[in-house]
């Protein structure tokens, strides 16, 4: 059973508190979304199944729904407390999914709720510090073209993406741009990225049988043979010569 109760309605958005007392270990039937909204669980916890995966729905981690899509959902640990943000086709910058919510957006969650009477003003505004700190606006699609074109450029060999300066010229963004934005995005630095690009590329060479490893740093763009060595550890825990021995058992 659910209960929605209205804390703020305009044309443009609206802000409900949504509490569901069941408790349903399996899954129920797929409920098709109709509107851009976005869920964020105030207390308890739940499972949701769609398109992009399944999660565990609880304050650390909300949804985004998009009309066309649907869900099913389970309630292993019984009910829960959720706020429904409905946004119109203007306010919305986001994409369907998961959505992280992190202490920041945590804060602006519950600042959202505590919003006064002026609902044109305060609690617009509260609403769009909350979407800042979920990144659904397209400053999070920027940065993932961003860090897209960077992945491209580095995989296909761009001529300057040789090295990190001419690679964020090449994308027309300051070096230190890029290089927050790509660890943001992917967990890992460019250097990180290019090397586990080029050991893979070295360990395709060495299963094929390749014993000329002073080449092979040449060719993959190492500074020689033991800043390929040492790479190649790095990345995989092994030498070459190791590896060379490992892939050559299979």
């Amino acid at each position: 059973m659910r209960e929605s109760t209205a804390v703020a309605v305009t044309e443009d958005f609206a802000v409900h508190t949504v509490r569901c007392t069941d408790h349903r270990p399996g899954w129920s039937e797929p409920e098709s979304f109709t509107a851009h909204r976005i869920v964020l669980v105030r207390a308890g916890r739940f499972r949701m199944r769609s398109r992009h995966g399944r999660a565990v729905i609880d304050p650390t981690m909300g949804y985004a729904e998009a009309p066309g899509g649907e869900g099913r959902f389970a309630h292993p640990a019984g009910g829960d407390v959720c706020t429904a943000i409905t946004l119109s086709p203007g306010l919305w910058r986001g994409s369907a999914g998961m959505v992280r919510v992190g202490a920041r957006a945590d804060v602006a969650h519950r600042l959202l709720l505590r919003a006064g009477p002026d609902v044109g003003y305060e609690t617009a505004e509260r609403l769009l510090g909350l979407l800042v700190h979920l990144a659904l606006d397209d400053t999070g699609r920027i940065r993932r073209a961003l860090v897209d074109e960077a992945r491209e450029a580095i995989v296909s060999d761009h001529p300057q993406a040789a090295a990190l300066v001419p690679l964020a010229r090449l994308l027309e963004v300051s070096p230190s741009h890029l290089s927050r934005t790509f660890r943001r995005e992917t967990g890992m630095s460019v250097t990180r990225f290019r090397n586990r690009i080029r050991v893979g590329r070295a360990l395709d060479r060495i299963e094929q049988g390749e014993r000329d490893l002073a080449g092979l740093a040449g060719d993959l763009g190492f500074a020689d043979h033991a800043h390929l060595t040492r790479t190649i550890k790095a990345e995989t825990g092994h030498p070459p010569t190791a590896l060379r021995r490992l892939l050559a058992s299979r």
